[in-house]
């Protein structure tokens, strides 16, 4: 049996979902993944490059190419994103006890992003409609691929929006997983759901705390 075969295998059943191992493996990468971003460590992009490469196996079962192209974004995306926080590892690294300095975005950075993200999913929404073969689902594949990469986007330039970003695709995410058989991605999204409001306190609570030490060392 290939590596491949086994990934798409069943791995058990509850509830009367059948679980594939590569949705579950994928997906709980996926969660300390999720985790380490919350503590804003470098590893994080690892670990979304590792949940990418499985979860490519679980959508091409499921027949989602937005799915496939969201994880082949992910697996981009996460080298990229790895190679920015290396970078600037330094001295913001040094400063915050090893972890990457969070900031808000600018209103110019927001606008970018939704402006980026609307025309994305046009383009890609048009795109499935206009080739039924490539998606079942033409709009919420093309909302979740491109609503991913500006979520990773955001993450990587250490925006605070990232996880406002994240918490738009999962609202589509989860129904869209349990409507495709992907079990196990939707019970964890709800649990990405916990993480990310929790993360979304923790950085905009720290890039508040960042802002107010900056401020305080111009006026000193």
């Amino acid at each position: 049996m290939s590596t491949l075969s086994w990934l798409n295998g069943e791995a058990f059943t509850a509830f009367g979902q059948h679980i594939l191992w590569s949705d579950m493996i994928g997906n709980t990468i996926g969660l300390i993944a999720l985790a380490l971003g919350w503590r804003r460590s470098v590893w994080t992009w690892p670990a979304q490059f590792l949940s990418g490469v499985i979860l490519v196996a679980a959508y091409s079962s499921a027949h989602l190419s937005g799915g496939i192209g969201k994880q082949l974004i992910v697996i981009v995306v996460a080298l990229w994103g790895w190679r920015q926080w290396q970078a600037r590892g330094g001295k913001d690294r040094a400063a915050d006890g090893g972890a990457v300095t969070v900031r808000f975005a600018t209103w110019r950075e927001r606008g970018l992003l939704i402006a980026g993200t609307a025309l994305g999913t046009a383009a890609l929404g048009a795109l499935f409609t206009a080739y039924p073969s490539l998606s079942w689902s033409p709009w919420q594949d093309a909302y979740i691929f491109v609503g991913t990469l500006a979520a990773m986007v955001a993450q990587a330039r250490g925006l605070v929006e990232f996880w406002f970003a994240w918490l738009l695709v999962d609202v589509v995410g989860v129904p869209l997983a349990f409507s495709s058989g992907l079990a196990f991605s939707g019970f964890v999204y709800v649990i990405y759901l916990a993480l990310v409001l929790w993360g979304m306190r923790d950085w905009w609570l720290r890039s508040r705390r960042t802002g107010s030490l900056a401020l305080g060392g111009a006026t000193a």
